[in-house]
């Protein structure tokens, strides 16, 4: 793994110190311990109540399963179709709700989807400054983990073209405007990236496997 997907997986790494690094002489609990106890917590909990009535193993399933199948290629693919059809594009930008349901997307969780598109002279950035809001009705379930970190939340807000370059490798012009979009419980927000130059014969498919979950969120460039 190169240094850059290293800072794109975990940025702000420089800011954390991490526990261990430090004289002693006592032994720490393995790194997973906390996970595996809230895992087994869960486990225990989901088995009482169902046998109080609440749900069945097989609902629990059913919706593991729906939310696995959420992935950011539903994102990708009103992307695609915006790059391709101006119309679909207009509706988007102007519904995002309606335009989902057009492309047989579920956004039912979502009260308002917030479509934007970046430009040569715009480039937006999505943030939830509150907690972790997330589209993940369109980019998946499970939001990156510096996405939903305090320090990408209040940092991006102040500079964000700083942040983009530093944490992201993603150099935006002196001349570009960056906005930030502050997601929040009433509205989520979709970037429509900067279609790469030289992509003009592609078809759908190929457009969709080269558009990226960071740049609908706005942090990073498409590039081919």
């Amino acid at each position: 793994m190169t240094d850059l997907q290293t800072q794109n997986e975990f940025p702000f790494q420089r800011d954390a110190t991490p526990a261990a690094d430090h004289p002693h002489d006592h032994d720490h609990a393995a790194i997973n311990d906390d996970e595996a106890y809230w895992t087994q917590r869960t486990r225990v909990i989901q088995k009482l109540l169902e046998a109080k009535g609440f749900f069945t193993a097989a609902e629990v399933r059913r919706e593991i399963e729906r939310e696995d199948s959420v992935t950011p290629m539903l994102g990708a693919r009103l992307v695609a179709r915006a790059w391709t059809d101006s119309d679909f594009k207009s509706r988007l930008l102007a519904d995002g709700k309606a335009a989902c349901q057009e492309m047989d997307i579920d956004t039912s969780d979502i009260k308002r989807l917030e479509v934007v598109e970046n430009t040569r002279s715009i480039h937006h950035v999505v943030v939830c400054t509150l907690c972790s809001c997330y589209p993940r009705a369109i980019l998946g379930y499970h939001p990156p983990s510096w996405y939903k970190s305090t320090i990408y939340r209040n940092r991006v807000v102040v500079d964000p073209r700083g942040v983009l370059e530093a944490e992201f490798g993603t150099v935006i012009p002196d001349d570009v405007e960056i906005r930030v979009m502050d997601s929040n419980a009433d509205t989520r927000y979709l970037v429509i990236p900067l279609r790469p130059p030289g992509t003009a014969a592609w078809d759908q498919a190929s457009l969709i496997s080269a558009i990226t979950r960071d740049s609908m969120i706005g942090v990073s460039v498409l590039e081919v």
